[in-house]
């Protein structure tokens, strides 16, 4: 049977995905990426490869995440594609119909319009860590409580307390300064969740037709204060499909089957044991054009694998398999 790979790198998280022909999740890893994307995405792969079963054949690979290059160069990818479309694509899967996606990952949070199935409209945040899974994970550290936990107690709240949720520094003062005056914690942990759909609505939303139904996805959706939150806010359900987590992955896996099924091609997928080569990503100056574009590369036993980063093709088009050092100076 022939099953479908998808991989999600992000600033904070990567996820790995298993699809069938049916587009069911068979298998899927959810990682901390740790600043380490690469060797990351060999230990998913190390995880999943011994395990997999021999009826089963990667047919397809596909990539997304801030890290979506740099995967498909190591797995060898047939799919590369952004995470607007990723995450439309999974959502458009599980919820038939959707209008608007809520997405807040890591380090940046996003919103999605889709009408009649098609992406019409999308905002980014990208520049302000206030609204970001990332901030929630430094807040509970600093209040000495696990992430998983901060749902629940959320939920516990009676009287949550306001939190100025349009700038990290302000937002921890402002927790600090609750603390201090003897707040519960619960009822700070809810005004943080509150705050962050606020931050979240007055800028990623802002000026967006928002409908229903509405999704909600990325991990930052695990909390359930945040939900409920963003229902107070809207005054609408949300849904949280059953694999918010990982719908990136889901997106690029689909995305690969439909692509390797309408073109007919054999797969890229360089098989689990990339996952021992010994990988190395290099960075160099362009110095062509005024744009001084950063250049990433990817060598494998000082073998170009792949590389990119600039705004034209004049690096994309060397060739690829030829010593990393001799190529730079074409």
């Amino acid at each position: 049977m022939n099953v479908y790979l998808g991989l999600d790198v992000g600033s904070v998280t990567t996820k790995l995905v298993v699809l069938d022909e049916a587009y069911q999740v068979l298998n899927s890893l959810y990682l901390r990426t740790r600043g380490k994307p690469l060797e990351v995405v060999q230990q998913g792969l190390r995880q999943i490869g011994p395990g997999f079963p021999d009826h089963l054949t990667v047919a397809g690979v596909g990539t997304t995440g801030s890290g979506r290059y740099l995967a498909g160069a190591v797995v060898g990818a047939d799919v590369i594609k952004n995470e607007i479309t990723a995450h439309a694509v999974a959502a458009s899967h599980f919820v038939p119909g959707v209008q608007t996606i809520i997405e807040i990952g890591g380090q940046d949070s996003k919103i999605i319009v889709l009408r009649d199935g098609v992406a019409v409209d999308f905002g980014m945040n990208t520049v302000c860590a206030a609204g970001t899974g990332a901030f929630l994970d430094q807040q509970a550290s600093r209040l000495c409580i696990d992430i998983e936990t901060v749902g629940p107690l959320a939920l516990q709240s009676k009287s949550p307390v306001r939190i100025a949720g349009r700038c990290t520094v302000f937002a921890e003062s402002d927790m600090i300064h609750k603390q201090q005056m003897g707040h519960r914690v619960e009822d700070i942990l809810y005004g943080l969740c509150q705050a962050m759909a606020r931050n979240y609505l007055n800028n990623v939303g802002l000026g967006k037709e928002i409908r229903e139904p509405i999704v909600f996805q990325g991990g930052v959706a695990f909390n359930k204060g945040m939900v409920r939150a963003f229902e107070e806010a809207l005054k609408m359900p949300i849904n949280v499909p059953p694999y918010h987590g990982v719908m990136g992955a889901i997106g690029a896996a689909m995305l690969a089957r439909e692509a390797m099924s309408r073109n007919g091609h054999h797969t890229q997928f360089k098989g689990f044991g990339v996952s021992e080569l010994n990988y190395r990503t290099t960075s160099f100056e362009c110095h062509h054009c005024a744009n001084h574009c950063e250049i990433v590369q990817v060598t494998v036993d000082k073998q170009l694998v792949a590389r990119w980063g600039g705004r034209c093709e004049r690096w994309e088009l060397a060739e690829v398999g030829q010593p990393a050092a001799a190529a730079e100076c074409h």
